[in-house]
């Protein structure tokens, strides 16, 4: 089966999807069955749980926009794989109210904590919703990334504004309500009880390098995605990130 993640327009998830296909991998080999109960939290029209699902597993997606889950529903049906997606309406702070506690193997929280009342309280739901054993997937807007963007855009006091701002906003204008340190990220992973194994910094180029000279220059596509790989793994990284990708894991 060809990466589901390889076409320009997912050169930004890439390097998730790289990380998280691993760690499914791995939670396969340790629960001892070929299919995974997965929690796709704010999942949206199915960019991971689309692809998880092609790859066997079972995956529930809860997403608070109902054009997300109709986009979901034929977007799993167009792959094939309908039957192995359900689709739920609701959000992170009433998780419980639409699904069940511990049922799930993995669970996926991506662009959720930027937008929730109470980051910590949504976090801990997320991880309420693991079995004994099981794997976190956590991505979320980094701090670093968003000054950097906002300086070489010449906007120089709305850079500084980001830096100082304890939720990291940039001004009014701001679309996303809340960003985050690496450091800040892995202290509410652990406040859960959960042991992190990885972090990763997403989007270091992407969002820098012009797209004109992605899309024109003969291998410029494959030779991005591996120097995103590459650096996403170097701490050196991830204060420039746009996205920052916590991987944690309770055995």
């Amino acid at each position: 089966m060809s990466d589901p993640l390889r076409p320009r327009a997912s050169l930004r998830t890439a390097v998730v999807w790289d990380v998280l296909k691993d760690a499914l991998e791995r939670r396969v080999k340790a629960a001892g069955r070929d299919a995974l109960d997965v929690l796709d939290t704010g999942g949206g029209s199915g960019n991971f749980a689309v692809p998880a699902a092609r790859l066997g597993h079972r995956v529930t997606v809860v997403d608070p926009s109902p054009n997300a889950l109709f986009a979901l529903e034929r977007r799993a049906a167009e792959a094939g794989v309908a039957d192995r997606i359900r689709g739920v309406q609701g959000d992170a702070h009433g998780l419980f109210q639409v699904i069940e506690r511990g049922g799930y193997d993995a669970v996926l929280c991506h662009g959720v904590l930027e937008y929730v009342d109470d980051p910590a309280e949504g976090l801990r739901n997320a991880v309420g919703a693991l079995r004994p054993a099981g794997t976190l997937s956590l991505l979320a807007a980094g701090l670093g990334g968003a000054v950097l963007a906002r300086a070489l855009a010449g906007h120089f006091t709305e850079a500084r504004r980001a830096l100082t701002d304890p939720a990291g906003r940039w001004g009014e204008g701001d679309p996303v309500p809340r960003r985050f340190t690496a450091d800040q990220l892995t202290d509410l992973v652990t406040a859960t009880g959960l042991q992190v194994g990885a972090v990763h910094g997403v989007r270091v180029f992407a969002d820098l390098v012009p797209g004109v000279l992605v899309d024109t220059e003969p291998g410029a596509m494959d030779a991005l995605l591996k120097l995103e790989a590459a650096a996403a793994e170097q701490p050196a990284f991830h204060s420039v990130a746009t996205q920052l990708h916590v991987l944690a894991e309770r055995d």
